[in-house]
């Protein structure tokens, strides 16, 4: 069956697609620009106590956030900023994730040293992976075509979720930990953030404490720094991979660092750090359309069952 689109809701359409921006300014930094109001919201209201870190956002207009207070998942409605925990509490925390095409939400687990796979649609724990045990913060995950790859910021090593056929889950068995190479551990949050290179054949990692981009090889673990110009990214969070853009959250700094990066990911530049009056230690970022989204972790202040927590969406930079 054929369907014909109306030429008179083409407008419409590009009209809620479109970000608008205003500046916003900040001492050091380009100025993120928050849409105007039109029909996606640009703060969403997460749930009070909520404490959120990772995001995760599908081919829908639909953002799932991970709280690290009891492991629930709570999905926003990107339209109408509206939501509901999809998924309960785990008594374990939920921090980074991503959600693949099949619509499985990947979870690290922080201190709890493991991961789950969870329905995005039903909210079912549909896989638990053990990792580490003792000091480890298993703290974020990219999916691939074959594999899912875990950070852990305390201990130089990625584990990996090799998938099957059709994306199959497999097994406890078959978790791999792959040691890596070429990065010094010092004390406090090291890997962090993962994301692929441009080109699919590598995987990028960010380190926190010390602010350098690495490129790894996930057959060896064998990693080498990312060429930047001298420049660093302290604090960095979450990443996210556009095209050749790679987005860096920097936590404590309230910024998004815009790294364009050449196919192999083995060099790339600085052009612009974007702020927003509205960031309150944003964490991870995750991309629908034009825009970016950011949860406020807001890791300066002791989470209540009363404090309030956001998530915020500023417009894409190029």
């Amino acid at each position: 069956m054929s369907i014909r689109r109306s030429r008179r809701a083409l407008p419409i359409l590009a009209v809620a697609l479109a970000v608008l921006l205003v500046p916003v300014g900040s001492a050091g930094a380009a100025p993120a620009r928050a849409a105007r109001p039109a029909i996606f919201p640009t703060t969403i209201a997460l749930p009070d106590g909520f404490g959120p870190e990772g995001i995760a956002i599908g081919a829908a207009p639909f953002a799932y956030f991970g709280s690290t207070v009891d492991g629930s998942i709570f999905r926003a409605n990107l339209v109408t900023g509206q939501g509901r925990i999809v998924s309960p509490a785990t008594g374990t925390p939920s921090v980074g994730m991503k959600i693949d095409l099949r619509g499985r939400l990947f979870v690290a687990g922080g201190p709890a040293g493991d991961g789950r796979v969870v329905s995005a649609a039903t909210g079912d724990v549909l896989a638990h992976y053990s990792f580490a045990s003792g000091s480890t913060f298993v703290n974020d995950v990219v999916v691939t075509p074959d594999a899912a790859w875990f950070t852990d910021s305390f201990n130089p090593v990625l584990y990996e979720v090799p998938l099957g056929r059709h994306g199959r889950l497999p097994g406890q068995a078959s978790v791999v930990t792959l040691p890596l190479t070429g990065i010094t551990f010092q004390a406090g949050f090291n890997v962090n953030g993962i994301s692929r290179t441009p080109d699919g054949r590598a995987l990028l990692v960010v380190q926190t404490n010390t602010g350098l981009l690495f490129r790894v090889d996930p057959r060896t673990g064998a990693a080498t720094q990312v060429d930047l110009g001298g420049q660093l990214v302290t604090n960095g969070d979450g990443i996210l991979l556009h095209g050749r853009t790679l987005y860096v959250v920097q936590n404590q700094d309230n910024l998004v660092a815009v790294v364009h990066l050449n196919r192999r990911g083995t060099r790339g530049a600085v052009v612009e750090r974007v702020t927003d009056p509205r960031f309150d230690t944003p964490t991870t970022v995750a991309r629908f359309g034009g825009r970016l989204y950011l949860p406020n972790a807001r890791f300066s202040v002791t989470t209540t069952p009363t404090t309030p927590y956001t998530a915020n969406a500023i417009r894409a930079p190029r």
